[in-house]
């Protein structure tokens, strides 16, 4: 949530993905916002819960050194799945100092940390790991436990460097689903209670990576290469004994992958255009999943029942892209350029007639243009397509698993147009503002069906908004920031969908914060977000609550240690 107007929820247990829900996108678990770890991407495609499917638990955040944000498909180097924005984050090449920390907190929550860099080998070595247990405030304990690791080596400076890093992570949990209202006005379950007792997961994921980077003048060539495992057990109830008053409903989802993938890119800079100086890039990227045993099962108490499909899917993409940032005068900038891809993809169905092959390929332009009329303002306009890819199961789907009628087959890949017009504001050394407006035009969205738990292609749609961010620090030890991000979607064929709005997006983000303490000493935040009221139908016949909440932290620090008590959800 550091990225302003991005919100961030639990759900179905702290072993889970995320929900992200992003310029008034419920994105589910990842779809169309794409998140990277040092350029390599973490959201699944072909995922058994969903495609897009971005677990980011496997990141310790003291190892975190930067995070980047974009928003709108406006970036060369940006491809599937990032049309609403992407984020990357930057792990750290070296601690200055070994850490360890502590923390325990309320509903048994135990959390231990620990980091340290030493040099080796000709350069440095940065390791750390992280444990966490959690039994939650639920009558079912959770029992989530998670444990994670790093190490890096690294050799070199900013220009002309090597580095190698493995991460691995692995959690388990149980999870108590969202459950009938009914039940609880009834007496029958706690509202913190549970129906299936035996709903939950484990999920683990291991990588290894590197990255190099070289300079020669004025010609910088980047490379990055990484391979790794991941693996997901999910077990779900969303409808408990509505299909199987017998069994009951638990379905388990099951997706066991081996990925691997590749960025380069070539700056060239300093170089002229009619007489203008321009930055030349030109880069190759590729992402590959092979994936055994992705299913879809009927359990009851993790006991399978029956199969409804296993697959085998492979997919690859390879892409290209050229981009130019050219300065044409001291107030007037731009940043042109084209991206394409090719998608491959192959499926292996259980079901002979859901097998199959398929390529297709996208490419889309992007120009951004920037006004700078005065030294602390600043105007762009960003105009540019993007696209997502589709479930390769989807896009093969001859017959339905479920019911053996004949199905719908979706496109490989869905083009998304987007415009964007804002201005950055520096009124003061310690008062920034920027406004944006944008509008968003996707062929299809990727829409969440929470009885079937996953996504499915759903319609065109039209998405527009305004995004205001102010931030003031007057001294080093004070920092008051505000955000809010107005959004509307209306689908474009109403008929088709039984009304104009889009289910489940968030109109009104509002968030705000003020930030004590710069140096050692006491310390201090105070932390509000709202989201309103969202519809959960088409015609808004029916709207989700909307959510109010604050967190504060408080301590006391010095330059060798650091005690904080954070109190979570004070309203």
């Amino acid at each position: 949530e550091s990225v302003p107007g991005v919100i961030i929820t639990q759900h179905s247990g702290d072993g889970k993905a995320n929900q992200y829900f992003v310029r008034g996108y419920n994105l589910d678990h990842g779809t169309d916002f794409g998140v990277f770890v040092d350029g390599m991407p973490v959201n699944n495609r072909a995922h058994a819960h969903g495609q897009g499917y971005t677990d980011i638990n496997f990141i310790i955040p003291e190892f975190v050194q930067q995070l980047d944000y974009e928003k709108g498909p406006f970036s060369a180097k940006r491809g599937d799945m990032t049309t609403a924005g992407a984020a990357e984050f930057t792990l750290v090449t070296e601690l200055q100092h070994g850490f360890a920390g502590v923390t325990i907190g309320e509903d048994n929550y135990w959390r231990g940390v620990f980091g340290d860099s030493v040099e080796a080998w000709g350069g440095v070595l940065t390791f750390g790991g992280e444990a966490t247990y959690y039994e939650g405030p639920w009558v079912l304990d959770e029992d989530a436990s998670r444990f994670n690791g790093i190490v890096r080596w690294h050799r070199g400076d900013e220009d002309n460097f090597f580095n190698i890093t493995f991460l691995g992570s692995q959690g388990e949990w149980r999870a108590t689903d969202q459950i009938p209202m009914r039940a609880v006005a009834g007496g029958q379950i706690d509202r913190f209670g549970y129906i299936d007792p035996t709903d939950g997961g484990e999920s683990q994921r291991y990588s290894l990576s590197t990255s190099f980077g070289m300079r020669n003048q004025d010609t910088v060539i980047r490379g990055k290469a990484w391979a790794g495992y991941y693996d997901l057990d999910l077990f779900s109830n969303f409808t408990y004994f509505l299909d199987d008053p017998v069994n009951g409903d638990q379905f388990h989802q099951s997706d066991a992958r081996g990925f691997a993938g590749a960025d380069f890119a070539v700056d060239l800079e300093n170089r002229q255009i009619f007489n203008a100086g321009t930055t030349y890039t030109f880069g190759f990227q590729t992402q590959n999943d092979w994936i055994s045993d992705l299913g879809l099962s009927h359990t009851v108490g993790r006991n399978e029942l029956s199969t409804v499909r296993e697959d085998d899917v492979f997919i690859g993409s390879y892409s290209l892209y050229a981009e130019s940032k050219t300065t044409w005068s001291e107030w007037f900038r731009t940043e042109a350029g084209v991206r394409g891809d090719l998608f491959v993809s192959d499926v292996d169905s259980d079901l002979p007639a859901n097998s199959g092959g398929e390529v297709d390929a996208m490419i889309v332009p992007k120009l951004n243009l920037i006004f700078s009329p005065g030294e602390h303002h600043e105007y762009y306009l960003n105009l540019g397509g993007g696209f997502h890819s589709n479930d390769p199961r989807g896009v093969n789907l001859k017959i339905d698993p479920n019911t053996g009628a004949p199905a719908q087959s979706v496109d490989p890949l869905v083009r998304t147009w987007g415009a964007e017009l804002g201005t950055r504001s520096q009124w003061t050394q310690c008062f920034t503002t920027t406004i944006a407006v944008w509008s968003l035009f996707n062929d299809s969205e990727l829409i969440y069906v929470g009885d079937a738990g996953n996504v499915e292609a759903g319609p065109a749609t039209t998405r527009y908004g305004v995004e205001f961010a102010g931030y003031y620090r007057p001294n080093s030890w004070l920092g008051i920031d505000a955000e809010v991000s107005l959004a509307e979607g209306r689908y474009n064929d109403i008929w088709s969908t039984g009304g104009p709005w889009v289910e489940n997006q968030v109109p009104v983000v509002i968030s705000s914060g003020i930030t004590l303490g710069g140096g050692p000493g006491f310390f201090g935040s105070l932390r509000g977000r709202y989201f309103c009221e969202r519809p959960l139908t088409a015609t808004k016949g029916v709207q989700g609550s909307d959510s109010f909440m604050v967190n504060a932290r408080a301590g006391y620090r010095t330059e060798n240690w650091e005690l904080a008590l954070d109190c979570l959800n004070l309203l």
